[in-house]
């Protein structure tokens, strides 16, 4: 174990000892979260488990997919989806609305493969004539649910090019599926620019990150976890405690995202 983790693995401890008080057996966690938050999940799952004994059982998908099951009773112990989606949820009995902690926050970015030219980005002109000029355009698509597949489609009407960038755009429709996301479209050659979330840009090799959509056309998601109703929410809880640590947010932070505290 790195200094860095021995460090995290100290304080999560100490953070997280009163969930742990009485705990015979340690319980599965079963978490089911927006694919935005897949990459922080993902990283810090193993320090999560080895310091809390808890066994984390985590599946992704796009948040608005994750608002229908969990209202069509799909067993899981804790939520984790962006706020609007959240709000389909807070008035029923599915979830205890008064858990909700808001866990981290990213942007929509664009993206091109390595050694590929560099399309600018810069004002909101310049990127309605990227977008013009792209061959093809990989992105999630908006019908799944998720909020950076929404963003973009209303970011592409505002500028007024729907059927231009329609026409050439390929969709990804898989959000549990690493190999169909945006980013990897690019990387393989099988798009030329990317549109999605920082964070999951940046965790796929052989990508030159543009940077965020500019000025008012920027899109900002916050992650929110909320525990559902239901007999396991002591472990759900110590995940969320663990999420919010401040080492925790080092991590967050390294993956292009920002904590929520």
């Amino acid at each position: 174990m790195t200094p860095f983790n021995m460090m995290i693995a100290a304080t999560v401890v100490a953070a997280l000892s009163g969930f742990m008080e009485g705990n015979a057996r340690a319980a599965d966690v079963r978490l089911v979260a927006a694919v935005g938050v897949r990459e922080i999940v993902t990283e810090l799952a193993p320090l999560f488990e080895s310091t809390t004994g808890y066994k984390l059982v985590a599946t992704f998908d796009a948040s608005g997919r994750i608002a229908r099951r969990i209202s069509a009773g799909e067993p899981f112990d804790l939520i984790i989806i962006n706020k609007p989606a959240l709000e389909s949820l807070a008035n029923t009995a599915k979830v205890e609305a008064g858990s909700a902690k808001d866990i981290a926050s990213s942007v929509v970015a664009a993206a091109v493969r390595k050694g590929a030219t560099r399309p600018d980005i810069s004002t909101a002109e310049a990127f309605k004539q990227a977008l013009l000029n792209a061959k093809s355009i990989a992105r999630p698509s908006a019908t799944v649910g998720g909020a950076s597949g929404d963003h973009i489609t209303k970011t592409v009407e505002r500028l007024g090019i729907t059927a231009e960038v329609n026409a050439k755009s390929v969709f990804s429709e898989r959000p549990d599926d690493r190999s169909n996301m945006p980013g990897q479209l690019v990387a393989d050659g099988r798009a030329d620019l990317a549109l999605h979330q920082l964070q999951e840009l940046m965790a796929v090799p052989g990508l030159d990150i543009l940077g965020e959509f500019p000025g008012e056309l920027r899109g900002t998601f916050t992650f929110t976890a909320v525990l559902v109703a239901g007999p396991n929410q002591e472990a759900a809880a110590a995940l969320v405690a663990f999420l919010r640590t401040p080492q925790s947010a080092t991590a967050i932070k390294a993956k292009g995202m920002v904590p929520a505290n």
